[in-house]
């Protein structure tokens, strides 16, 4: 409350899936889905409607807008910083969507200060704030020049990891987890954001494209897996060595023949991962004001 900064909130991140939508198969047309009474089976108009919390099997308790605005905190257009804590810290199971926080007329100067500010004490901001109606929480850090707001998940919404069995370390032998050790340096590499493509887009971008022209497309065929019970796990670690070293050796050289500098490996190289800076400082796309 004592220092305020001037920001305007930015999506960091796009979904370039194709979106699709629901036709008729007989003549191709758009269709319209209606909200239907269960109970009698007629169409409700949107003023009919009102929204409900089932308490128990088919049981509601209705809620009125006046019940959300009792509930709701104020309406504020600011991100809080409550705390900053030390990056490492922070568990990256609580981390979703990033947004670029962004200077606004007049909060250049004071924006800057931030910055460098949190970037010297190796520190990310815990803020709190409000977007659509609903209070978040949130991580205030830095990428490059860029103050970057994630929306993080609050503690109760993690589920709680003792609920599940986990095979202890002590079952195996040295040598398999020599030759396991060996297969993971093995595939070890630079990160290059890049280099990891959404092939399932790509494909359905290819289809698409091939049937508004009328023409069949040829997509790469999907390796066949075969899954079942190993048997001989040193067996199957050999086998795994030999085929990622050869995929490695065809990788390395595609690689340097296609080496490029862009503006994704230069974000990357401002930004270590979140796991590769643990024990140091960790960094992460968040939010702050």
């Amino acid at each position: 409350g004592l220092v305020n900064i001037p920001i305007e909130l930015h999506t960091a991140v796009r979904n370039h899936r194709p979106r699709f939508r629901m036709l008729h198969a007989k003549d191709r047309s758009p269709v319209r889905f209606e909200r239907v009474c269960i109970r009698d089976g007629h169409p409700v108009a949107w003023e009919d409607l009102v929204k409900g919390y089932e308490y128990a099997k088919g049981r509601f308790v209705v809620m009125t807008k006046e019940d959300f605005q009792a509930a709701a905190v104020e309406k504020t257009r600011t991100v809080d910083i409550i705390d900053f804590v030390r990056a490492d810290e922070i568990d990256d199971r609580f981390f979703e969507t990033p947004y670029y926080l962004v200077p606004a007329k007049s909060g250049e100067r004071a924006y800057a200060l931030l910055r460098e500010a949190i970037r010297e004490s190796e520190r990310v901001g815990i803020a709190k704030f409000i977007l659509r109606d609903a209070q978040h929480l949130a991580a205030v850090e830095v990428i490059g020049d860029a103050l970057v707001l994630t929306v993080m998940r609050f503690a109760d919404e993690l589920v709680d990891i003792g609920g599940f069995t986990f095979p202890a370390a002590g079952s195996m032998r040295k040598n398999e987890l020599e030759m396991a050790k060996a297969l993971v340096n093995n595939l070890a590499a630079e990160w290059d954001p890049e280099k990891y493509t959404d092939q399932y887009r790509e494909n359905l971008l290819r289809i698409i494209q091939g049937k508004v022209k009328g023409k069949e497309v040829e997509l790469e065929p999907v390796a066949e897996r075969h899954e079942g019970k190993v048997v001989d796990l040193m067996e199957r670690l050999r086998r795994s060595l030999e085929q990622s070293g050869q995929a490695g050796a065809k990788r390395g050289s595609r690689t340097r023949r296609q080496a490029r500098p862009g503006a994704a490996r230069e974000l990357a190289a401002d930004k270590p991962s979140r796991r590769a800076k643990k024990g140091a400082a960790r960094k992460r796309s968040g939010r702050a004001a």
